[in-house]
């Protein structure tokens, strides 16, 4: 392997380096001052002391969130939301991907659908013929409604058909001589060298219905049956505050709208901050792989 000892090609990594960590930087102070505000006290927030590390340390915040029953309901919710969400996106992905990655001459129609799917990433029937449908169908206020509209996301098809024609053709027309047919191919041999393109996928379906909000406003008619980020929605830009009707004055001294907000969208954004150190191996790997072909 040849190193490159060239100065300006170190100083230019140098400087890419600089840039990229100062930005990432710039990405994560809000999260950092967020999570300061959430196990800071009312006082210290009031008083704008509170930059990126906690005054006057307290948990009064995640408390009294955890103990809300409205926070709790729209977690579960959106837990349901992403397992169910996930599950139909990924199984629908694949057996659309598939076939589409053959060639016309295996596949015949296969331009045909392609464009099909194509003008459905280019145009839409909008929002109201959307809702519209969902209430003549009887799926409104049910979780069906917030994953069968995106069931099929075609921008994730495009990627994994892609990635499936760069694997070898070869791997196929052993698998035809040993006598398997497109299930056993597609499962036994397609699926397990797609690791990459897969988990960067789910990874792409998993925060997005995570932090899908608008979904729920449209389509639930009770705010009982909000996912998270609906309800998060509702909280910081509503009118009303989350502790107006609370008389426990020890507590009111700890906690406000502002602490108890900033405690509930940090807690919102922590399971993707969980899971994506978990997928990020997979990432550049599987969206190159993805996209080097048509």
């Amino acid at each position: 392997m040849i190193k490159t000892t060239n100065w300006g090609y170190k100083g230019f990594t140098i400087v890419n380096y600089i840039f990229l960590i100062g930005l990432s930087v710039l990405c994560i102070l809000p999260l950092i001052h967020l999570l300061a505000m959430s196990l800071s006290s009312n006082n210290a927030v009031a008083t704008g002391s509170v930059t990126f590390w906690p005054i006057d340390f307290t948990w009064k915040s995640y408390q009294f969130i955890v103990e809300k029953p409205e926070f709790m309901t729209s977690f579960i919710i959106s837990i349901k939301r992403v397992v169910l969400g996930v599950f139909v996106n990924m199984v629908l992905t694949i057996l659309v991907a598939y076939p589409l990655s053959k060639e016309a001459a295996s596949f015949k129609g296969r331009t045909l659908y392609v464009w099909i799917f194509v003008f459905t990433m280019l145009f839409s029937g909008g929002i109201i013929p959307l809702y519209m449908t969902m209430r003549s169908l009887g799926l409104l206020d049910t979780i069906w409604a917030l994953i069968l509209t995106s069931a099929v996301p075609v921008y994730n098809v495009v990627i994994l058909l892609n990635f499936f024609r760069a694997l070898p053709k070869e791997l196929e027309e052993a698998a035809l001589m040993d006598g398997a047919g497109q299930w056993r191919i597609l499962w036994s041999v397609y699926l397990p060298l797609s690791t990459p393109s897969l988990a960067t996928l789910t990874l792409f379906v998993t925060v997005s219905h995570w932090n899908a909000w608008f979904d729920g406003i449209l389509f639930m008619n009770s705010p009982t049956h909000y996912p998270l980020q609906s309800y998060l929605y509702t909280v910081v830009v509503g009118l009303d505050t989350l502790i107006k009707n609370n008389t426990d004055l020890e507590l009111l001294a700890l906690i406000s709208d502002r602490t108890a907000r900033a405690a509930q969208i940090f807690l919102g954004a922590l399971p993707i901050l969980i899971i994506y150190p978990f997928l990020q191996r997979y990432f550049t790997k599987g969206i190159i792989l993805g996209s080097v072909k048509e």
